[in-house]
Parts: C-alpha cells; sequence; structure tokens
C-alpha cells in the first residue's frame, strides 16, 4: 500500500493451470474479506477437487495481513502453503484466498521443486486474472458555466480524473473522485482555472478500482 486505506488485490476470482514434470496444479483464487469467506472458497473448491492428490491453501485478510493461514494439506512441510501465501505477499495483493490443487504425475518433484511449483501457480493466477488497487476517493461536486466545461473537462483529463456524471441546467455539475487524502490540490487548481467563482460539495465516499499493470505490484 503506498497510501492510507488504499491496496492492491486481484482484479477477479479465477483458475489457472500449469503442468510440471506430468502433475497439473491448478490454482483457484478469489476475493475474500473475511476467514469465514476464505474457509468457504476452500472447502467448495477441495470439495470440487476432491479426488486430487493435495488441495492446499493460503490467505491473507486485511490490510495489515491481520489473519493469514496456509496448509500443505499432505506436502512436505514448508514446500506448498507457504511459498503461496509468500507469493500473494510479494505481490502486495490483500483479501485474497488462492487454493491449489496438485493431480500426481509419478514424477517427484524434491522440496524445491515443490516450492517454486505452488509459488509459480500462484503466480500464474494472478497475472491472468489481473490485479487492481482498490483507493478510497471522495466524490467532489461542483458547477461551472457551460463556456467554461470544455477547460475543465481538458483539465481533469489531464489529471487523470474521471467524470462520474454531469447534470445540465443553468450551470453544469460536474461530479468527481478524488483520492481521499489528494484532495488539495484538485481543489486549488480549480479554484484558481475558476477566479475563485466556484463551491465544492462533498458526495459520497467509496473505494474504486483502478487497474495495475502486471509486475508493478511493488511500486504501488
Amino acid at each position: 500500500m503506498s497510501e492510507k486505506g488504499n491496496f492492491l488485490t486481484i482484479k477477479e476470482n479465477g483458475t489457472g493451470e500449469l503442468i510440471i514434470k506430468k502433475s497439473r496444479f491448478i490454482a483457484n483464487i478469489a476475493r475474500t474479506t473475511t476467514t469465514d469467506a476464505a474457509n468457504d472458497f476452500i472447502q467448495k473448491i477441495s470439495k470440487k477437487y476432491r479426488d486430487a492428490s493435495h488441495n492446499t491453501f493460503a490467505y491473507t485478510i486485511g490490510l495489515n495481513d491481520d489473519q493469514v493461514k496456509e496448509s500443505d494439506n499432505g506436502e512436505p512441510s514448508g514446500t506448498a502453503g507457504v511459498p503461496e501465501l509468500k507469493a500473494l505477499q510479494l505481490m502486495n495483493l490483500k483479501n485474497v484466498t488462492v487454493v491449489v490443487t496438485r493431480y500426481f504425475g509419478g514424477i517427484k518433484l524434491g522440496a524445491g521443486g515443490l516450492i517454486r511449483a505452488y509459488s509459480n501457480s500462484v503466480t500464474n493466477v494472478v497475472e491472468k486474472v489481473g490485479v487492481i488497487k482498490r483507493v478510497l476517493q471522495q466524490e467532489l461536486i461542483f458547477s461551472v458555466p457551460y463556456n467554461r466545461f470544455d477547460e475543465i473537462d481538458h483539465y481533469l483529463k489531464q489529471q487523470k480524473i474521471f467524470i462520474a456524471n454531469t447534470e445540465y441546467g443553468v450551470d453544469v455539475k460536474i461530479h468527481i473522485f478524488v483520492n481521499d487524502d489528494q484532495q488539495a490540490k484538485p481543489k486549488e487548481d480549480l479554484t484558481n482555472l475558476l477566479a475563485g467563482q466556484v463551491t465544492f460539495t462533498n458526495g459520497e465516499k467509496r473505494y474504486n478500482e483502478i487497474p495495475v499493470e502486471a509486475n508493478n505490484y511493488h511500486e504501488q
């Protein structure tokens, strides 16, 4: 996390698969905000693949990894759940549960091979489903004359501030969302652009989702 209250998580739930020395590693990943949700997901996937050799898992709940858990589910100690959890943490992901199912292919991988296989299974499924940053944002509402709208719209686009809604009346009422802890600059800039003839009203606060480029997780 780079700002207070903001965090990275997966874009959507999904599945990925790797074949390593004839063993199938099927990773299922989901957003989970509570341990109950995490455990429900683990049980669901384990039941789906109940004929598998192993259903290993890891989860991290809370913005500061407040609740974490992992399981090797019969694999040698420390070769499955721990590398899965470390993979999630290295990518700075929060509120995520992953279950990696293994169908043994007849060739032993050794401890090092298992660690790499389970870690890579997590990385692979995360890259497949994508990552987003959930950013706490404040809605700001303000009005501008029609003849100033294009100028304000241009400024907002330059700043990568999305217009959530516009209402047309005597003036144009604009709804934007800005990062909750970064309201000062856009307010100051807009006030200057409009020569002080603007009043801001706070709307709702909400988490908005911003896509994150692959391999860029550590900079977020």
